[in-house]
């Protein structure tokens, strides 16, 4: 499957937008060359997973697109608006950006409602607007009747939800993920990626996702970014075509296990 070159041309601003984007790690000891020549579009609810071998750059590239790192060269934007002047953070684009990482990093002594609502609360939004929001979000994710419960008393999955609500919270244009299911079970984990799926339809937010799983990348993207072995460059961008929404027995299709395949050949080729 080769890769699909992106062309400039009549048409809505994208949602996100990377140009010649470089990365490079210096320290007393070592310079590591992380990304190099990244040139990435992405529209408006779509989809993207990005995959590739272990240390290819693929949070660093995430952690780019969320203005947790500066790029060494090129251009991020969002809605056509730069992350960065200079050496200073555009903080009212990036707060239209919400991550989720592997660990969902929750506070132990706050409920699952105000794990939720605490973006809210750090944006001064008043109390009774920041519970009716949490309540809203446990609903989206499963998470009713969780409410007042502690992370302690969840399950790893569950854990996993109340992050992305919270990340969800302050109604983002765009959600960021790092593997955020990478230590859950096999059946939590593909139950995650159906309401991954629903989330995405019900928020309507633009989605991208880091992932080592090719099947998770190939149930839920409309398109999948490989990036080669370090400096991660874009290797190939392949689209999915199958329809919405997506039901786990898809991926005993050949036409499913035919991407697959064509993906993992890949991997193969760069190892």
């Amino acid at each position: 499957m080769s890769a699909v070159r992106e062309t400039a041309g009549a048409r809505a601003v994208p949602e996100l937008e990377l140009v010649g984007v470089e990365k490079i790690f210096e320290t007393k000891r070592a310079t590591t060359h992380a990304l190099t020549a990244i040139d990435l579009t992405i529209e408006r609810e779509e989809f993207i997973a990005i995959i590739g071998q272990s240390g290819c750059g693929k949070t660093t590239l995430l952690r780019i697109l969320a203005g947790l790192v500066k790029p060494s060269e090129g251009a991020v934007r969002a809605e056509g608006r730069s992350l960065w002047d200079g050496a200073v953070l555009d903080t009212e684009t990036v707060n239209k950006l919400g991550i989720v990482f592997q660990d969902p990093n929750l506070f132990p002594w706050y409920s699952v409602e105000d794990n939720i609502a605490l973006p809210l609360k750090l944006r001064g939004v008043d109390r009774k607007a920041r519970r009716a929001r949490a309540h809203e979000l446990c609903e989206l994710v499963g998470l009713k009747g969780f409410e007042r419960a502690y992370p302690r008393e969840l399950s790893g999955g569950m854990r996993q939800r109340t992050a992305i609500a919270r990340a969800l919270s302050y109604r983002p244009a765009v959600l960021l993920l790092d593997e955020p299911f990478g230590a859950l079970d096999a059946m939590t984990r593909e139950r995650m990626n159906l309401e991954l799926q629903s989330i995405a339809a019900a928020t309507r937010a633009t989605v991208v996702l880091v992932t080592h799983s090719i099947n998770e990348a190939v149930f839920l993207a409309d398109r999948i970014v490989l990036l080669s072995p370090r400096p991660g460059r874009v290797r190939s961008i392949t689209r999915v075509p199958f329809p919405r929404p997506r039901e786990l027995d898809l991926e005993t299709q050949p036409e499913f296990q035919d991407i697959v395949r064509e993906l993992r050949h890949q991997l193969d080729e760069d190892a």
